[in-house]
C-alpha cells in the first residue's frame, strides 16, 4: 500500500513549478550573440521554439543553427531571449512547451484583465483578453505547465480578434487546492472547465471554443460531453490529449524512477485514490459521442500520451475530426515543433466557427 501510494504521488502531485519528467536535463556549455550551446541530445535537436527552464532562469530557444561550429558533443540553438537569471557554463536546463513566463501584458504586449472565475472550489484566477468577436475560446494548460502555456497561441488568436479566457484550475499556483493534492487527469478538474463556461455565458459568449493541451484536452470532452452548456460549444482543440489515463499514468511514473515492478501497485492506488476507476473518461473519449467539430493535434514522438489513441480517435469520426500530425514534438509541444504548421491548422479550424 505504502509503495503504490508512494508511486502514485510520485506521477501525480501537481507541479507547475517542474518540467515533466520525460524532458532530459540538458547543461548550458557557453552562449554568444544569439547562440546557446547545448548538450547533444535528441530533446537539444528538436526541431521548433522552447523554453528553456532552469532552477533559476528562464530563456527561450529557436531553432538548431547547422553550420555553427561546436564540440561533437553538444548543438548549437538559437537564444531568442533570456527571460530571467544567467545561462552560465555548467547550469542545468530542460526543454520546456512553456514558452512565455509572467502574464500576457509583460510578456507579449497583449492588454488583459485579471479575472476570478466562481468554482465549486473557490474563485479560480483567469486571464482574459478581450476580442470583436462574440465566440471565445478558452484555453486550458496540462501536466508540468501552468495558464502561461496558452500564451503561445494568444498572438495568433489576437489577430483573429477572438475573446480568450486562459484559466487556472484546481491545484494552480493561485487557485484553490483538492484536498487529496493530487491530479485527476482532468476527471475533477472538468468541472472547473465548466464554471468557465458558465463565466464566459454570463459576460457574453454566444459560443465557445474549447482549447485544451494533454489533461486540459481531456477536460475539453468532459465539458463538451457532460457540461450543461455544452451547447454553447462549437468546436473542440485537443493538443496531446490524454485518452488513455492507465497509460499515461505507468509512464509518468516510470518517469519519475519509479521501478517496473512498482507500476500495478501505482496503478491500483490510483484508482483507489482518485475514483479513475469509475471514471467517465473511457465514455468522453468514446469518439461516437463527438458532436462537435474537432482539431486533434499529436504525433508519434509523445511518450505521455499515446499518439495511436488519438490516431483511432480520429480515424472513427473522419466526419468531425482533424488530426494534425506533429513529429519530432514531446508532449503538449505541437505548436512548437512547428508554430506556422500548426497555426494554420488552427486558422482553417476556428476560421469557419467563429
Amino acid at each position: 500500500m505504502a509503495a503504490g501510494r508512494y508511486a502514485t504521488d510520485a506521477a501525480l502531485k501537481p507541479a507547475p513549478d517542474r518540467p515533466l519528467p520525460n524532458e532530459p536535463p540538458l547543461t548550458v556549455h557557453a552562449t554568444a550573440a544569439g547562440q546557446i550551446t547545448l548538450t547533444r541530445s535528441l530533446a537539444s535537436l528538436r526541431p521548433g521554439v522552447y523554453g528553456l527552464a532552469g532552477r533559476s532562469c528562464h530563456a527561450v530557444v529557436g531553432p538548431v543553427i547547422e553550420d555553427a561550429p561546436h564540440p561533437a558533443d553538444c548543438v548549437v540553438r538559437r537564444l531568442e531571449r533570456v527571460t530571467h537569471g544567467d545561462l552560465t557554463p555548467g547550469t542545468r536546463v530542460r526543454l520546456t512547451p512553456q514558452v512565455y513566463i509572467g502574464n500576457p501584458r509583460d510578456a507579449l504586449g497583449i492588454e488583459h484583465a485579471d479575472v476570478d472565475v466562481p468554482g465549486e472550489l473557490g474563485p479560480l484566477p483567469a486571464w482574459f483578453v478581450p476580442g470583436e468577436r462574440s465566440t471565445w475560446v478558452i484555453t486550458t494548460h496540462g501536466l508540468g505547465t501552468t495558464r502561461e502555456h496558452p500564451m503561445v497561441v494568444m498572438p495568433f488568436l489576437r489577430r483573429l480578434r477572438v475573446p480568450v479566457l486562459d484559466l487556472a484550475y484546481r491545484g494552480d499556483p493561485g487557485a484553490p487546492r483538492p484536498k487529496d493534492g493530487i491530479s485527476h487527469l482532468g476527471d475533477t478538474e472538468w468541472r472547473d472547465l465548466d464554471a468557465a463556461l458558465r463565466y464566459a455565458v454570463g459576460y457574453g459568449a454566444t459560443g465557445i471554443v474549447l482549447h485544451g493541451w494533454s489533461v486540459g484536452a481531456t477536460m475539453a470532452l468532459h465539458a463538451a460531453a457532460n457540461s450543461a452548456l455544452r451547447h454553447r460549444v462549437l468546436g473542440l482543440v485537443l493538443d496531446s490529449p490524454v485518452l488513455d489515463w492507465q497509460a499515461t499514468l505507468r509512464a509518468l511514473a516510470a518517469a519519475r524512477g519509479i521501478p517496473a515492478p512498482l507500476l500495478p501497485l501505482a496503478l491500483r492506488a490510483a484508482e483507489g485514490r482518485t475514483g479513475l476507476h469509475d471514471s467517465v473518461l473511457p465514455e468522453v473519449a468514446d469518439p461516437e459521442r463527438l458532436s462537435v467539430p474537432t482539431l486533434v493535434a499529436h504525433g508519434p514522438d509523445d511518450t505521455l500520451a499515446p499518439w495511436h489513441v488519438s490516431r483511432e480517435f480520429a480515424d472513427r469520426r473522419r466526419d468531425l475530426v482533424t488530426l494534425h500530425t506533429v513529429r519530432r514534438a514531446p508532449h503538449a509541444a505541437m505548436w512548437n515543433a512547428d508554430p506556422k504548421a500548426y497555426e494554420e491548422a488552427l486558422r482553417r479550424f476556428l476560421v469557419p466557427l467563429l
